[in-house]
């Protein structure tokens, strides 16, 4: 089985629509995909849609996911939740807030690029973000098509949109026990995204990683593109070390990243493993 936990669509900040995301499944010959769009189940129903539309004899499940933006210690994290019933309230109250927040902090984002001499606007960033939830990547777009930048990965420096760069804004994000406590409280099953992905700025501390264990964290993403062997294999330690399982996800967002769907997966074993401890979804298809 091929298993792909981490994939996003235009809900977000993808590329691919939810249904385009199903076929880009099939065609890369994965068995399991998860949806995990940030802060946001808005692909959920075209994407189930889709996958039960498939021609019979073609095999595809898909796992409603979505990824959560947290902070702690005033470092940025991502947790992806997988399996929540998305309709409890608690859960689906805090998704909302940080939503509504994204808009606000995407026009103040916007407007810090102009002042730094970037001729982008924020008409173009919504053309860009369509009906998706307006993120970072897609002022990043917006940088390259003003020529700022040569790629979507180049704006996310000091100089641009990386956390505490100098078009950054800072934005609601949940404290992730917080957050760890809402999913499984939804029902869900809880994982650290891409935890040692030093790129990206900052990460946390392995004494967070492990109060995010005590508190009901189910596994760490470890083999991501954002991480190098030495990081995958300390995190591979820390997770045994604290009775976590270890996934592996691609990351994959369309066009707007190269990394490829299926390019990193996740064994099959973890993967009912984290399935058996859910209780508010269950996989779609297969």
């Amino acid at each position: 089985m091929r298993i792909d936990l981490h994939a996003h669509s235009n809900a977000s900040d993808g590329t691919d629509s939810p249904a385009g995301l199903v076929a880009a499944a099939v065609g890369a010959g994965l068995d399991v995909v998860a949806l995990t769009d940030h802060d946001t189940v808005a692909g959920h129903t075209e994407a189930a849609d889709a996958v039960h539309a498939l021609p019979p004899g073609t095999r595809l499940t898909l796992v409603p996911g979505a990824e959560l933006s947290c902070v702690v210690d005033g470092i940025s994290m991502h947790l992806l939740a997988y399996l929540f019933d998305p309709a409890e309230p608690a859960f689906a109250a805090e998704r909302e807030l940080v939503r509504t927040d994204r808009f606000r902090r995407g026009r103040a984002v916007v407007e810090r690029c102009r002042a730094l001499g970037a001729d982008i606007s924020w008409e173009q960033v919504r053309r860009i973000a369509g009906a998706g939830s307006v993120g970072r990547p897609h002022i990043a777009s917006a940088l390259v098509e003003a020529g700022v930048v040569a790629s979507v990965s180049d704006a996310f420096t000091a100089d641009w949109l990386a956390n505490g760069g100098r078009a950054d804004v800072r934005k609601h994000e949940t404290d992730p026990v917080t957050a760890v406590r809402l999913v499984r409280e939804a029902g869900g099953v809880p994982v650290f995204a891409h935890p040692g992905a030093v790129k990206r700025g900052r990460t946390v501390s392995d004494r967070v990683i492990a109060d995010l264990a005590a508190a009901g964290l189910a596994a760490l993403e470890v083999d991501h593109i954002d991480h190098d062997e030495p990081t995958r294999e300390h995190l591979r330690g820390l997770a045994a070390e604290l009775g976590l399982l270890t996934t592996g996800s691609s990351d994959y967002h369309g066009a707007r990243k190269t990394v490829r769907l299926g390019e990193f997966t996740t064994d099959p074993a973890v993967y009912e493993a984290l399935v058996d401890q859910a209780t508010g979804a269950k996989p779609i298809g297969g």
